[in-house]
């Protein structure tokens, strides 16, 4: 039987409270004084107020609200249920922030299956570009994570800033195990929050040094110097910073910082002469060491000057340099607008203890 609602209950009650008061009023007896008659047209709009009354506190239903279903044994749902919360003041990461990708090489020393002897000390340096969009700065860190640790430091963190867009050279000092084979060591970037990021399309690949230890062990005292390591002397040396910057004329330039117009400056970009120059300032030197990445060991024993160097048509060159504080680098020229004069270029410059 299909229960009344609310509605029709009340209407029920209230016509039959209309017929009994109309009901009564016909059978009262007659007295002998007059007394004031019902006035039905009251009743009736007391009735109807009544009704209205009832109808307004009637529940509706939302046309945009869910209907429940009437499947026997299934339980209603709750308002709760219903509608689906979302929780204000949360805030989702920058998109992007923290991404690389492979620099040009990737592999500035020590590429794949360089053969080293047993206990070798040397520096692996990986170039790479930061693909997000968020600035790398010493609040970053190259950590290793997997493989071999070659009796690295577990933490390196970064030196300088690394825009969106630029290149940066990461070096990690290592020495080779002492037993012969191959060994490979899985390596990543740490963000100030603690996340590990690196290339690949997800930026979750780790890249890697994979050595081969060959022969007899080195006599002890002497470390060892390789043309592929491109460190001299001490396996103590490092970078003290590398990466990439775009000068405009009179740009000044430290290149032990990597910075622009900080006050302490190693060379000046000048138009001399309707041509494009990098100019040395204060005891920085400088000399143009060809196509092909110096080591160390090559810029030391360089013939280096004061003298201004035109680099019009050096676009592809590496030119060796020591800093006004005597720290020896290579320079070299990605590329040069010849209308807007923007010079774009990468620097590395040796930490010396």
């Amino acid at each position: 039987m299909m229960k009344l609602n609310l509605y029709t209950k009340n209407a029920m009650l209230l016509t039959f409270a209309l017929g009994a008061i109309l009901l009564v009023s016909c059978n009262m007896p007659a007295r002998a004084t007059a007394s004031p008659t019902l006035n039905v047209t009251q009743a009736y709009q007391t009735v109807q107020a009544r009704l209205t009354e009832a109808i307004s506190r009637t529940p509706t239903i939302s046309p945009t609200a869910p209907i429940a279903s009437s499947t026997p044994g299934q339980s209603s749902p709750t308002p709760t249920q219903l509608v689906q919360t979302v929780t204000p003041g949360t805030t989702q990461p920058p998109a992007n922030c923290d991404q690389a990708s492979p620099g040009v090489p990737i592999d500035v020393t020590i590429p794949d299956d360089t053969i080293l002897r047993p206990g070798e000390s040397f520096i692996k340096t990986w170039r790479l570009q930061n693909a997000g969009t968020c600035t790398w700065n010493s609040d970053y860190a190259l950590v290793w994570f997997s493989g071999e640790q070659l009796d690295a430091n577990l933490v390196v963190p970064l030196s300088g800033t690394t825009t969106p867009g630029q290149a940066v050279d990461l070096s990690v000092e290592m020495t080779s195990p002492t037993s012969p084979g191959t060994y490979q060591s899985w390596w990543k970037l740490r963000n100030p929050s603690g996340d590990l990021f690196g290339i690949g399309p997800n930026s979750d690949a780790g890249f890697w040094v994979r050595i081969i230890v060959e022969g007899s062990s080195l006599s002890t005292g002497t470390p060892a110097v390789t043309e592929t390591s491109q460190s001299t002397l001490t396996p103590t040396v490092g970078v003290q910073v590398s990466g990439s910057a775009t000068l405009q004329f009179n740009d000044l330039y430290d290149l032990d910082r990597n910075e622009i117009n900080n006050g302490s400056d190693d060379l000046t970009y000048e138009e001399i002469d309707l041509k494009h120059n990098l100019v040395p300032l204060e005891s920085t030197l400088i000399a143009n060491a060809g196509p092909n990445q110096p080591s160390m060991a090559t810029c030391q024993g360089m013939n280096m000057s004061a003298a201004p160097i035109t680099v019009d048509s050096l676009v592809g060159n590496y030119f060796c340099y020591q800093t006004n504080m005597s720290l020896p680098g290579w320079l070299y020229i990605n590329s040069l607008d010849p209308e807007s004069g923007q010079l774009n270029v990468e620097i590395y410059t040796w930490l010396i203890p």
